[in-house]
């Protein structure tokens, strides 16, 4: 963010609600000239909260637009400075006019995050929370929103804020082994109790770790690899799952070469459904780049539907491929073509492998078991995700979480190493420094530049 920016010396303006033409469009000006603004604008500086109806003209006194004016005084505002509100029209071209308006009385136009950065800075919401903002703006589906008003309400930050407590009462009754090193008869790191209370906040952190990365797969959305050796029907299935036929399908082994992705919703999660090149051993070297890329996709989803031919059943060949799967990944089997199978119900062939693990038969062409397909993803792996998903998280959360529970197992292994204190109180800082990363209390300008460049103008 610009020097230009710097936060409570300057007024900014920026449209607030949708750029696209609509009935109503807010136009929010926060900055120490507010005032200066609305009495301009009206003539005087209204009650605090209050809608007032007014005229907006040029400087000449032609009329602008028409609507309501609201004043916010500071701190009680969203940015904690002055802020003015105008709900007019929402015309595109009224909206620059206002716009231009209130650039001629003093203002500058916003830049991206900007309210929500002196929010942020003056103390309005923990830097978690003004992400949570963008996060609600950017929710895909339901559950990604609920769960973004719960860190928007701030408990993410709670959770935090107490674990960070644990370390500052931990840290100095450690540390006053430092502070009185010639009290023999305080056995400070002998203490049992010092190392229970280790392991009650390592316990705590894993918990907050485990929910933050739920948070997290909830707000990017879920990846669903496709994978299988060639002409299993893995693009039928994509197609069949999405409703669209978006792959193309052929008798042809080895069709697909790169991947190919569609977006549904199941349980209120967005899920990223990945179609990928058939797994098996080829000197066709756009093949194998397709297969490269196939193993790719793998590593980074969150789930994998693992598909197999089932009149010839689950092959040595697909044994090596699911045992190559991170082990990280849940997966599913899919036998594809019973409409091939002789018999009817269940393939007895798999009974006894699918009680000890997940696995569904289906026909992607005839659209057999493909209700059952769509039942087992929507409640047994996204809506997993929705009830562990206590609150939204960004991928740093994630980074800052990692980073101190390594600090804490350091602190762990010290304490029982070495009896250091003067080391076990730093690692413990540090731990405590990676936790005050995730509401802001600890973070460098340019890392906040960063955060802040991707949301919204007008946020």
């Amino acid at each position: 963010m610009s020097d230009a920016a710097s936060p409570a010396t300057n007024t900014i303006a920026a449209l607030a609600s949708g750029r696209d033409p609509a009935g109503i469009a807010v136009v929010r000006v926060s900055g120490p000239q507010s005032r200066c603004i609305i009495r301009a604008l009206i003539g005087r500086v209204p009650p605090a909260r209050r809608a007032v109806h007014c005229v907006l003209r040029t400087g000449d006194n032609a009329v602008i637009d028409e609507g309501l004016i609201i004043f916010f005084a500071g701190p009680a505002s969203f940015t904690g400075e002055d802020v003015l509100e105008f709900h007019g029209h929402g015309s595109p071209v009224l909206v620059d006019m206002v716009l231009e308006r209130m650039m001629e009385l003093g203002a500058r136009p916003a830049e991206p995050g900007e309210y929500s950065r002196r929010a942020f800075e003056n103390n309005r919401l923990s830097l978690d929370q003004a992400e949570a903002t963008a996060d609600v703006i950017a929710a895909e589906s339901r559950a990604a929103a609920t769960a973004a008003m719960r860190s928007l309400q701030g408990e993410f930050a709670r959770r935090a804020e107490s674990l960070t407590t644990s370390l500052v009462q931990l840290r100095a009754l450690i540390e006053g082994s430092l502070d009185f090193p010639d009290e023999d008869d305080i056995d400070w790191l002998g203490n049992a109790q010092v190392g229970a209370r280790i392991d009650t906040v390592q316990n705590e952190l894993a918990q907050l770790a485990n929910e933050a990365g739920n948070g997290a797969r909830l707000q990017e959305g879920l990846r669903v690899a496709i994978l299988g050796q060639p002409n299993v029907g893995k693009s039928s299935l994509l197609n069949a799952l999405s409703r669209r036929n978006s792959a193309i399908v052929t008798d042809i082994p080895g069709t697909t070469r790169d991947v190919l992705e569609e977006q549904v919703e199941l349980a209120g999660v967005q899920i990223t459904l990945v179609d990928t090149a058939g797994l098996r051993t080829t000197d066709n070297p756009i093949e194998i780049e397709g297969i490269r890329r196939a193993r790719n996709a793998a590593e980074y989803a969150n789930h994998v539907l693992y598909m197999f031919d089932a009149v010839q059943g689950l092959g040595s060949e697909d044994q090596v491929q699911l045992d190559a799967l991170p082990a990280s990944v849940g997966v599913t089997q899919v036998g594809n073509k019973i409409d091939l199978v002789s018999g009817s119900g269940p393939n007895p062939q798999y009974a006894e492998r699918a009680e000890k693990q997940a696995m569904v038969e289906i026909s992607a062409l005839t659209g057999a078991g493909i209700d059952t397909l769509i039942h087992h993803l929507s409640q047994d792996v996204a809506q997993g995700v929705v009830q562990a998903a206590t609150f939204s998280a960004r991928r740093r959360h994630l980074n800052a979480l990692e980073n101190a529970q390594s600090a804490l197992k350091q602190a762990r292994s010290l304490l029982v190493e070495t009896g250091d204190a003067e080391l076990v109180a730093d690692e413990l800082t540090s731990a405590q420094s990676y936790l005050s990363e995730i509401t802001g209390a600890v973070s460098p300008d340019a890392v906040l530049g960063e955060i802040f460049a991707t949301f919204c103008i007008g946020k």
